[in-house]
């Protein structure tokens, strides 16, 4: 993730005419920037609130999704002065320790293996479990999922998901499985819980490994007698992007003993003792300034909830009545990290399409993102694996073309959030004007998205 420089973005700024001036809401701007929009496009606008027309950014610093939280320093700091005065920076000391039974504790689980990632808990996991052969797994996920896979010389077999979770499709995933299938991977995307009782029932009945890639769930519950999101294990990332970080960092949470005992040593090279190596391994260990962060962040993991479901809860009711942008709904009713602002951009309704308006946004110095476009079967090295697989994943093709992930966490407020949905706002409201704007700027932020005029001929 990009950091925000003040200096940067004032230089943004003053690209657009006006230094260090944020606009105030409303469209009290009265000229366009001839450098910014054509002539033409200038005279059906006399009084622009959008940057891409040639007003002032909608903000001053630079909104980024993944901003990452930060809890107590003072809190993290006298950890750290313990780790120094103890001299015991790895090698599974007792903030790593503490750490682990903390995250046991809050999934449900009996064991947890604290890793130095996900993307290796996932590695660590997968060989384990012994899972070889095909693998079903969604394309539309992280593709640290799919690599892990890969690395593990297992053949990912791409699924389709769910239009609304954006979790596997259970019917699509009983259709993928063969004599070579060993295991299902299921992601509880955005939160969502991706253990519904089929899957787990699919699994048992097939005689597959179900291994979960928990990196965004970690936290969120799901309903009473619901199956348990564990599967035969799952693993959560930590990384300072996720709402609970510790810097760098992952676990793998499962229930099964003799797993978590094989898990242990493949975590550590493979060391059953100080000069004994009885399985293989690699260093895949947490240190201990990242427990450190770790713990700190589980003592605000309340307040970082708390905010992120504020801040749902104001994007909910300022983008309700903007056409063709569509706020993901959530069960407010169960705990929920609410870390992921996910919408869909309908283009039809909204009169552009999910670029063309995270274009305009990034003007506007607003860094939303199109996760998890294009899908993992279109990126290398798996493009090539099934060619028929745009024919095949329907939903993850039209999700892909729509998903927009806005800001959020502890460094947005509400009076931002509002400020951002009134810019989205404006936006669609002016968005034939916006989109010729779009085909005319030669700024260099605008992201660099495939050719604008093919795409709007696909899309329209």
């Amino acid at each position: 993730m990009a950091n925000s420089h003040k200096g940067h973005d004032q230089g943004h700024i003053a690209a657009m005419g006006v230094p260090g001036q944020v606009r105030p809401p409303g469209p009290e701007i009265e000229t366009i920037g001839p450098n910014t929009v054509s002539s033409s496009i200038a005279t059906t606008l006399q009084r622009p609130d959008v940057a891409l027309l040639g007003a002032t950014p909608a903000f001053e610093h630079t909104l980024h999704v993944g901003r990452p939280n930060m809890p107590d320093r003072q809190a993290f700091l006298t950890r750290i002065n313990q780790v120094l005065d103890s001299g015991r920076l790895s090698n599974w000391g007792p903030f790593v320790q503490e750490f682990e039974d903390r995250v046991a504790e809050i999934s449900g689980a009996k064991h947890c293996i604290a890793t130095c990632n996900a993307t290796i808990g996932l590695e660590l996991a997968i060989s384990g479990l012994g899972m070889s052969g095909d693998v079903i797994v969604p394309s539309f996920t992280f593709i640290a999922t799919v690599h892990a896979l890969w690395l593990q010389g297992v053949r990912p077999v791409f699924c389709d998901i769910d239009p609304v979770t954006h979790c596997l499709d259970i019917d699509c995933v009983e259709a993928a499985i063969t004599s070579r299938t060993t295991g299902i991977l299921g992601v509880h995307l955005w939160g969502n819980s991706c253990a519904n009782q089929r899957l787990h029932d699919l699994a048992k009945k097939y005689e597959l490994k179900l291994l979960f890639d928990a990196a965004h769930s970690f936290g969120c519950e799901t309903g009473p007698n619901h199956p348990s999101h564990l599967g035969d294990a799952a693993v959560y990332s930590f990384h300072a992007t996720k709402c609970i970080h510790s810097f760098e960092g992952g676990a793998i949470v499962t229930n099964d003993r003799e797993l978590a005992d094989r898990l242990r040593l493949m975590v550590n090279f493979g060391f059953a003792g100080e000069d004994i190596v009885a399985h293989l391994g690699i260093n895949g260990k947490m240190n201990e300034a990242s427990a450190a962060m770790g713990l700190t962040s589980l003592e605000a993991m309340d307040q970082f909830f708390d905010h992120n479901r504020a801040n749902y809860a104001t994007y909910a009711a300022a983008l309700a009545d903007v056409p063709g942008v569509t706020l993901m709904p959530r069960e407010t009713n169960h705990k929920h990290n609410f870390q992921y602002i996910v919408t869909e951009v309908d283009p039809t309704k909204a009169g552009l399409t999910r670029d063309e308006l995270i274009s305009a946004l990034r003007l506007e110095n607003v860094y939303a993102r199109r996760y998890f476009y294009p899908g993992c079967h279109r990126m290398q090295p798996y493009a090539g694996l099934n060619p028929r697989a745009g024919y095949t994943l329907p939903v993850t093709e039209a999700v892909a073309e729509r998903v927009m992930v806005l800001p959020t966490g502890m460094a947005m407020s509400g009076h931002e959030i509002k400020r951002l949905c009134a810019c989205i706002a404006s936006i669609v409201r002016q968005a034939p004007a916006v989109r010729a704007a779009i085909h005319e700027c030669k700024d260099p932020r605008l992201p660099p998205f495939p050719a604008w005029e093919a795409r709007t001929r696909v899309n329209h």
